[in-house]
């Protein structure tokens, strides 16, 4: 029997953590035809979640009206949350019942919500609510039921940063013949592609700071490089020919110079700062190939689910907290000082 209500956190409004509030009377969420209800046991803490609680994806002329991950405004309160692990409780009509009972992973990506297929896809946890609650509901499309040994927490780290990784790997099309330069290696997207990218054979070179070069060499790395160094002087022009970046900002332009005639060069990220510097003549003249990387690709999200089933990836959770200290999660997330992933566990209260 499902309850009548639910714990879980809300955002009330754009800002600091203090727009955060934890509540013990939240409705469940309503099952639609075709979705599925998901019991959270874990959901990861990641960027995408602190960006749109920021406002940090606004241009900034529109105010908030394009502070959502989609570029329209957020609707509040909003649970939040993209990077869920949890059971299916009941389904909606049209599912098959034999879901009720399957470990899930959630695709954060969305083509398909309310019972209606997307034009614009959602993300998890803004245009939607997500799993920083107890219990929370999706297109059974997007619900991936999981066959793995590991811990709902280790399974937790995998949704977003992975899935996002591996989407940047699939729209530059790397091979095992390429060389792949991966800048913010030692966040959660850095240290998944650097695991992705080594499943392909590629070649890796890892951009990161010297005390985390020993971990990512542990990954799988072939090569580190200090993410203060001159790139050019220690990697070497036209050396590269793929670009993955998370971080852009200042050093955005040597990135360029590095990569050889017909690179590709993919972004998801730019935690460096998000305005930089073209040379419209290294583009055309290196007929460079640039991908912006938000909607996944429809195979992406499968083909991890498989990689974690196969065991051919390792979880990485730098640390683990309950849900109600997501203030103190998210701190740690943006001190920066770990390798991976920070989970929340999120754990039902005694109903009596």
């Amino acid at each position: 029997m499902l309850p009548n209500s639910m714990s879980g956190v809300v955002l009330n409004g754009h800002g600091g953590p203090e727009c955060l509030q934890w509540r013990d009377d939240l409705p469940l969420p309503d099952v639609r035809d075709g979705d599925i209800l998901v019991r959270v046991q874990a959901v990861g803490v990641n960027n995408t979640d602190i960006n749109t609680r920021t406002a940090w994806y606004s241009k900034g002329d529109a105010g908030e009206a394009d502070a959502g991950w989609s570029g329209g405004a957020l609707s509040f309160p909003r649970i939040q949350g993209a990077d869920v692990c949890g059971h299916v409780v009941a389904v909606g009509a049209g599912v098959d019942p034999t879901r009720v009972g399957q470990r899930v992973l959630i695709e954060p990506c969305l083509r398909e919500a309310n019972g209606c297929t997307l034009e614009t896809p959602w993300y998890l946890g803004s245009e939607c609510d997500g799993g920083f609650a107890e219990y929370t509901t999706v297109a059974s499309r997007h619900g991936y039921r999981i066959d793995s040994t590991l811990s709902d927490i280790e399974l937790a780290s995998f949704p977003c940063s992975y899935s996002t990784a591996e989407n940047m790997l699939t729209r530059a099309n790397v091979q095992a013949t390429d060389s792949v330069m991966i800048t913010g290696a030692s966040g959660g997207v850095g240290s998944a592609a650097v695991q992705l990218a080594k499943i392909r054979g590629a070649h890796v070179i890892a951009v990161t700071s010297p005390a985390k070069s020993r971990e990512l060499r542990d990954l799988g790395a072939d090569v580190t490089v200090d993410r203060d160094a001159d790139y050019i002087r220690e990697v070497g022009v036209n050396s590269i020919d793929v670009v993955i970046d998370l971080v852009a900002g200042p050093k955005w332009p040597s990135l360029l110079e590095l990569l050889s005639s017909g690179g590709r060069y993919a972004v998801a990220g730019a935690i460096g700062g998000p305005l930089v510097e073209l040379d419209v003549r290294t583009l055309y003249l290196k007929d460079l190939s640039f991908f912006g990387c938000t909607v996944l690709e429809p195979e992406v999200f499968g083909r991890l689910v498989k990689y974690i089933e196969d065991e051919q990836l390792q979880p990485l959770v730098a640390h683990t907290y309950p849900l109600s200290e997501i203030a103190a999660a998210q701190s740690m997330f943006q001190s920066k000082t770990h390798i991976g992933k920070i989970v929340m566990s999120v754990a039902a209260p005694d109903r009596g």
